[in-house]
């Protein structure tokens, strides 16, 4: 068995509204609260690394499965939304939903076209981060393929 083990390092130096850091690699930021929850909204928060973990592994992983079929892409976007529920002052991670937008090259086939839907299907359920918050925060696709036009 083979273990990646990924670091962090953290920095907190105020109380709760005040702006902490976080390193991990190539991403250092600053942390704070966001204004939605009361907070100062400086740097990013856990609720958008939350949601950027969730899309960057997806967003890859689809990537990845097109390449490994053979299918040509045009362009590969995405639009991704957490929803963050409040209910008596308790905050739930409730639901991410993901909106990719392929475009696949001029003279994709039909099958081309199905074979990408289904592989924008399986990369939800492949993404590592997907499988980690499986059974806590519903995640739903919402797909889109197109062929360019020459």
């Amino acid at each position: 068995m083979a273990e990646h083990i990924f670091h962090l390092k953290a920095n907190w130096p105020g109380l709760r509204n005040d702006v902490g850091e976080i390193e991990a690699g190539n991403l250092v930021t600053k942390i704070s609260i966001p204004p939605e929850m009361d907070g100062p909204g400086i740097g990013t928060n856990p609720d958008e690394m939350l949601l950027g973990a969730a899309a960057t592994c997806y967003i890859i992983t689809l990537a990845a499965m097109l390449e490994r079929s053979s299918l040509m892409k045009e362009s590969l976007t995405m639009e991704s939304e957490g929803i963050v529920d409040v209910t008596k002052g308790v905050f739930t991670y409730k639901k991410i939903i993901h909106r990719p937008y392929l475009v696949l090259k001029s003279g994709a086939t039909k099958k081309d076209v199905e074979m990408a839907v289904r592989l924008a299907k399986k990369a939800e359920t492949s993404c590592m981060i997907s499988r980690a918050i499986q059974g806590n925060v519903e995640i739903e696709l919402q797909a889109a393929v197109d062929v360019a036009v020459e």
